[in-house]
């Protein structure tokens, strides 16, 4: 009998190496995968067929640890997470989903977001392989950190496109994730949201499916949370659902945002502070009421602070709100001038290095100035013109900037009527805005007696006389306009030839 126990212990030694060596092996490789250096040599070395059947390992460590690795290696690139895809070892992971412990459907779940994080196809190879249901259920698991791989991972399916936005909706999981926002855990609150978000995000229907769910009420009260990332996740996600329609904005609206989110403008984050202004913006461009719910609220003075104290593209949504509000009304549009609003509108068009920056304040600026003489004088005195005519010239702006530019340029000359503004201009401007500038001291002119006088002292009727202009085109028409209003001689003595015709007189009479 002594022997047969030395037998068997000789047996058993042989097993338990070999398990030693595949719990170093998938430890060694899990480690070796979080380093980016070492990952083309795993994959030149084929580590995917070969952790595969250590996911259906008898020693759960072992399985976990094999799943943790596949995650990490598919989290790099879409090779190795087509690879996990090729070598199927997708169903395993969501057969495992529903039977094993909640470490490795932790494990497991991170390995499905990895692989879904790519692209909409291998995403799509996810939900293929029926990985919804499995996450779904993992969202009711008692444990807040399998509840969060499994949301996280549902995020990143949901984030690609519609289609699989929608699957992610028709499998259930819009409810439970809005249960596992009034979680108390921070990160599982910040991961649901976020979730919440990439579904609304696509359409109009996807996001009236969060609304349905009760999300708003729940998510709202959280813009006032002391978590930063909580804050950015969730000004994201009512921005998400703002933006599709006039009735899912007042959705976030009627859950009492309005003046709390305003504080976000100034937060410590800079990610809050974008998100918030783009909440806003969202809401804003929708209608007059909901612009004048902002603009009452104390919307527009904090939206100019944050369009004076930020830069780059983070400038961009206050840039659009003021732009928005400023269109509906002119009393909205005065509303932005009272606040100084035109100052950094000016600074953006003029320093902020990318074009579409510069072409949003362009925009903005024509919004605000278009209104009344008021208005357009507003914008004037702060050299809007100069600035946005210098925009329109330059070679080195965009198809898209130099529109946009003269847009706004037509828009404010056809209201001012503050001549002091406009005559610098007449020196620089190309001949299809010379048009609109002239045109306006036609308007002016006739009725204005020291406005007349002011015209020849500074030197406005002398280059008027300069403008060469077809016969019977328009700005023929406004420079005989303004022609009409002064006698005769004024005119010929600052035309051009004047001084040539004198000349000749004086031969004709020493002769």
């Amino acid at each position: 009998g002594n022997r047969s126990t030395v037998m068997s212990r000789a047996v058993l030694q042989v097993f338990e190496q070999y398990q030693k060596a595949r719990v170093t092996f998938v430890q060694t490789v899990a480690d070796l995968s979080s380093r980016p250096q070492n990952v083309e040599a795993l994959q030149n070395a084929d580590v995917m067929s070969l952790l595969r059947p250590l996911l259906l390992d008898n020693v759960p460590s072992i399985q976990q640890s094999a799943a943790l690795a596949l995650g990490r290696l598919a989290n790099y690139n879409d090779d190795l997470a087509e690879s996990v895809v090729g070598n199927g070892i997708l169903p395993q992971l969501v057969y495992s989903l529903s039977e094993k412990n909640r470490f490795y459907k932790k494990a497991a779940a991170f390995v499905l977001r990895a692989v879904a994080k790519h692209s909409p196809q291998l995403a799509q190879a996810v939900v293929d392989s029926g990985a919804l249901d499995a996450l779904v259920g993992c969202l009711e698991e008692f444990d807040p950190s399998v509840k969060e791989a499994a949301a996280w991972a549902l995020g990143y399916i949901a984030r690609h496109n519609a289609e699989l936005s929608q699957a992610v909706v028709d499998a259930g999981a819009v409810p439970l994730l809005v249960l596992c926002v009034q979680e108390p855990e921070l990160t599982l609150k910040r991961i649901s949201a976020c979730a919440l978000s990439d579904i609304s995000k696509h359409s109009p229907e996807l996001a009236q499916a969060v609304v349905d769910a009760g999300a708003v009420a729940y998510l709202a009260p959280l813009i006032q949370s002391v978590d930063g990332k909580l804050k950015r996740h969730v000004c994201a996600c009512l921005a998400q659902i703002a933006k599709h329609s006039v009735e899912l904005a007042e959705v976030v609206v009627e859950a009492e945002i309005f003046p709390k989110i305003l504080t976000c403008l100034k937060d410590v984050d800079t990610q809050v502070r974008k998100n918030s202004a783009t909440c806003i913006r969202e809401i804003a461009k929708h209608t007059p009421e909901l612009a004048r719910l902002i603009v009452n609220a104390g919307g527009v003075t904090a939206m100019v602070d944050y369009v004076n104290e930020t830069r780059g593209n983070a400038r961009l949504p206050g840039i659009m709100t003021l732009g928005y509000i400023s269109a509906f009304s002119e009393t909205l549009a005065m509303g932005v001038v009272v606040a100084k609003g035109i100052a950094p509108l000016v600074d953006a068009l003029v320093r902020e290095p990318e074009d579409h920056i510069k072409a949003a304040s362009a925009w903005s600026l024509g919004q605000i100035g278009r209104h009344s003489p008021d208005h357009a004088k507003a914008a004037a005195i702060l050299n809007v013109l100069g600035r946005l005519l210098a925009v329109y010239l330059s070679t080195d702006s965009s198809d898209d900037l130099k529109t946009k530019a003269k847009r706004a340029l037509k828009a404010i000359l056809q209201k001012c009527i503050h001549l002091e503004a406009l005559e610098p201009l007449l020196a620089d401007a190309p001949r299809n805005i010379l048009k609109y500038i002239v045109h306006q001291f036609a308007k002016v002119l006739p009725k204005n007696m020291e406005a007349r006088k002011a015209f020849v002292t500074s030197g406005g009727l002398k280059r008027i006389q300069e403008i060469e202009a077809e016969p019977g085109s328009k700005l023929r028409e406004y420079i005989d306009q303004i022609n009409v209003c002064y006698p005769e001689e004024i005119v010929r003595y600052y035309s051009p030839n004047y001084a040539q015709g004198l000349l000749q007189k004086l031969e004709t009479y020493t002769q």
